[in-house]
């Protein structure tokens, strides 16, 4: 694995630590915006790298399943996977067409 990648997928699954670690607070009650964060968090990194964008979602959104199971025993938790998936996959086919050359008449 290259260098930059790998700095990426540590700095991909440190904020996915610190969004599961809010959303495990007592007083959070906003899916929504931890749908979002997670979202938006996926698909930034998937955009920044060009390499295994699956890698990059288990990273940011595994953290609150294994939370969720850990902790609460719930595995309703699983769900937070897709948005992680979602987001990484739409970054990295962004990042790909944008890089493509464009063929002009």
């Amino acid at each position: 694995m290259k260098k930059k990648y790998i700095i990426y997928l540590v700095l991909s699954a440190f904020v996915g630590i610190t969004i599961a670690y809010i959303d495990s607070q007592p007083n959070w009650d906003d899916t929504g915006i931890t749908v979002f964060m997670i979202l938006s968090t996926s698909a930034f990194f998937g955009f920044l790298t060009n390499y295994k964008p699956w890698l990059i979602a288990l990273a940011v959104s595994s953290w609150i399943p294994l939370w969720a199971i850990g902790v609460t025993h719930n595995y309703a938790g699983f769900v937070a996977l897709i948005p992680g998936f979602i987001g990484a996959f739409v970054g990295y086919f962004i990042k790909k067409t944008m890089s493509k050359p464009r063929i002009s008449k």
